[in-house]
């Protein structure tokens, strides 16, 4: 029998209840250290199942526990809410390389994804280094997009969902204004004409469960 053939008669005794196709996203959410999308939940789960419904019921049911359940790119995942999330920081110093140069490179990506390097060059006012993008690409914050339908066909970038989730951002809409980043020093008004190097940054980290 194939897998198929198998679900078909799964089919005929119906879906689970709502309450246990909700404790089934529940199971599938807390074991999984990645945000889970909902095209993987419906792969998993018994033929019949509501999985945005099951995600509305879960997320309700959450809103006023020490976890929420947050949507993060076209993925969900299950985190600590953010008021009690200093109950499990653990305070350590960790050295990353991370230079300005790749701070407003980072910036730029996330306000305009999907963006080629030209036009990175164009909004900083200076030559992007390879390296930078490297950088970017190699910590999972950035990824490459569509090529542009324009002549040579360059290739975009633009954040990842490793990125939002880092950051606890739902999608790139929840990304501060403007004027916001640049009070914060992560986006010059005036940025340098020489790229930086990579310097070492000290910054504070935290593991969440």
């Amino acid at each position: 029998m194939t897998r198929s053939d198998g679900q078909k008669q799964k089919g005929l005794f119906g879906a689970p209840s709502v309450a246990d196709q909700e404790r089934m996203v529940e199971a599938i959410l807390f074991a999984s250290t990645e945000p889970v999308t909902q095209k993987m939940l419906e792969a998993r789960l018994p033929p019949g199942c509501n999985v945005l419904e099951a995600l509305k019921h879960l997320r309700e049911r959450y809103q006023n526990r020490g976890v929420r359940l947050v949507s993060v790119g076209d993925a969900w995942a299950i985190r600590t809410a953010a008021e009690y999330s200093f109950l499990l920081q653990q305070e350590m110093v960790e050295v990353r390389k991370l230079s300005r140069a790749a701070i407003e490179t980072l910036a730029i990506i996330a306000y305009h994804q999907p963006v080629t390097r030209t036009e990175i060059e164009e909004i900083r006012g200076v030559s992007a280094s390879r390296g930078t993008l490297d950088l970017l690409l190699e910590m999972d914050w950035i990824r490459f997009g569509r090529r542009k339908t324009t002549p040579g066909r360059p290739v975009t970038y633009m954040v990842t969902q490793g990125f939002l989730d880092h950051f606890g951002l739902e999608s790139a809409r929840d990304l501060p204004g403007l004027k916001e980043l640049r009070a914060t020093g992560l986006l010059e008004r005036h940025p340098s004409r020489v790229e930086n190097d990579t310097e070492e940054v000290a910054t504070n980290s935290s593991d969440d469960a």
